[in-house]
């Protein structure tokens, strides 16, 4: 081989090792429910510390947008914090959790309890004031979910009432939206999810979590399959997981990550 064939064999090599280089990860992206969103998102960097050269790419946008990315190609993995409905079952759904929804009101607010007749009429504008349900004199500011929250649909279908009927003040978004919302308006009632409801009291958070039918809003109710406003937690497909979709969807029903679920409040779910 004479000198100029020897040039052209070593710039081909270098030529091969920097395409290689520059060979683009391999990438899984999640959208959908703030509720699951900041935990699939540790669970996404506990996978990709496990696969190199994986990207998990998690968005948030509520379980109508799980739903939507899911089945349209956007997202390999939507993330729906309810059940499927009918019209959703060209969808299959991996649990990956529990969680539960319950009323918050301002620590200041006097009253340690609501009846589910009560909670209705305050969300249909059929009650405006606490003094009316023994409170003290003051409007009631009732706070609300985003249409396309799944924390939405499971209150309207507890409470038996249609978002339409709400008669909101306010709207907003996540949990800690929620949180942050009721905590900040002394005559607020909101409702959230228990697991960031309870950490957060705990905090020293001023929100109170109130029971359903006598029955504590706490992760040990959820988990004892007790409280009555309970919800699955599921990540969904558009068809038969394979490759890295596959891999991802045991990884997050297996017991290596129940410590992250319970890190977020949630109630893990043993896979038979």
């Amino acid at each position: 081989m004479n000198n100029l064939s020897r040039v052209a064999a070593v710039m081909a090599g270098f030529l091969l090792a920097a395409c290689g280089s520059k060979e683009a990860p391999k990438k899984l992206v999640l959208t959908g429910a703030s509720t699951i969103s900041p935990l699939a998102a540790e669970l996404g960097k506990r996978f990709e510390s496990q696969h190199p050269g994986v990207r998990v790419d998690v968005q948030s946008g509520g379980s109508a947008r799980g739903v939507a990315d899911a089945r349209g190609g956007l997202a390999d993995i939507g993330l729906v914090s309810r059940g499927l409905k009918d019209e959703e079952k060209d969808l299959t759904p991996f649990l990956l959790a529990r969680d539960g929804v319950c009323i918050i009101l301002n620590r200041a607010n006097p009253l340690s309890g609501l009846t589910d007749e009560q909670v209705v009429s305050i969300y249909t504008g059929k009650v405006t004031n606490w003094k009316d349900l023994g409170g003290k004199d003051a409007p009631i500011t009732v706070v609300n979910k985003a249409e396309g929250r799944s924390t939405l649909e499971l209150f309207c279908h507890y409470y038996k009432i249609k978002n339409t009927d709400i008669q909101a003040h306010v709207v907003i978004g996540d949990n800690a939206q929620g949180i942050k919302t009721v905590a900040g308006a002394p005559d607020s009632i909101g409702y959230v999810s228990i697991g960031t409801a309870e950490f957060e009291e705990k905090q020293g958070t001023a929100i109170k979590l109130l029971a359903c039918k006598g029955v504590p809003a706490t992760i040990e109710s959820v988990q004892a399959g007790k409280f009555p406003l309970a919800r699955d937690l599921n990540l969904v497909v558009r068809k038969a997981p394979e490759g890295l979709v596959k891999e991802f969807l045991d990884f997050a029903q297996s017991d290596k990550v129940h410590d992250l679920i319970r890190e977020h409040y949630f109630v893990p779910i043993q896979k038979r």
